[in-house]
């Protein structure tokens, strides 16, 4: 899931309106609060975006959010000056969301394997799999090939190296952008490598899957369908086929 641009900025633009004001007598700035017709259309657009890149990927035109928000394209340019700005704002959303459920499943559950498959399964049905950034999604082919300690969870680069022949997931059509490293991806990173290695020891996962293969499962368990029920149903059934592949079975 790549987007055009450049480098992705820290934090979205303020709207108009927004703007810092005066403060008191030390002269520092606050931050205005957002009328409420800005924050309404500022609902709207993140809502939209959601479900726009959710079904059609990061690719998707801003024009197709807009549309989806009921609102003209300028009103999301006003609030997100570049797509770049929006995507990473979604992407960090998400990527907060599937950290959350993450340390939830490690906090509730004691049994390794089910707190994995909690997380799993959680993860899927939010269809956040569909929205996870782009440095998330990336899997180098060297640490795969067992560059790693024996046992060790392996986590995938946070940036792309030229040549390097890595594997990603990227929807038709897609250009392909450098993802800079990103500290909500290394914390999701961080926490699923937990249950993993959880599970690993406990001799419930097999000994050859990585967090990128727990990734990818969340990614690949998410399709994207017309119906809701039916997208439910094949998620569910798609993520218990996945499951019995990831569990260790004895020889």
């Amino acid at each position: 899931m790549h987007v055009q641009g450049s480098r992705w900025p820290s934090a979205p633009a303020l709207a108009p309106g927004a703007a810092a004001a005066g403060g008191g007598r030390g002269g520092g700035a606050r931050t205005a609060p957002l009328r409420v017709d800005a924050q309404r259309n500022l609902e709207h657009v993140l809502r939209a975006a959601r479900e726009v890149f959710g079904e059609l990927g990061y690719g998707a035109p801003m024009e197709d959010v807009a549309r989806r928000a009921r609102v003209g394209v300028g009103t999301v340019y006003r609030r997100f000056p570049s797509k770049d700005v929006l995507v990473r704002r979604i992407a960090e959303e998400e990527t907060a969301r599937l950290t959350d459920q993450a340390r939830a499943a490690l906090g509730q559950e004691d049994e390794p394997w089910s707190a994995l498959a909690r997380f799993l399964r959680t993860s899927v049905a939010s269809g956040a799999g569909r929205l996870l950034p782009p440095q998330v999604l990336r899997v180098g082919v060297a640490d795969e090939a067992g560059g790693g300690a024996p046992g060790e969870p392996r986590v995938p680069q946070q940036r792309a190296q030229p040549g390097s022949g890595e594997l990603r997931l990227v929807p038709e059509g897609a250009e392909p952008v450098a993802a800079e490293p990103d500290h909500g991806a290394a914390a999701l990173l961080e926490v699923v490598g937990r249950l993993v290695e959880r599970a690993r020891a406990a001799g419930e996962l097999r000994p050859d899957v990585s967090v990128s293969d727990v990734l990818l499962v969340i990614a690949t368990a998410a399709p994207s369908l017309p119906d809701a029920a039916q997208q439910a149903a094949a998620s569910a059934r798609l993520l218990d086929i996945l499951l019995e592949g990831l569990r260790s079975r004895p020889a």
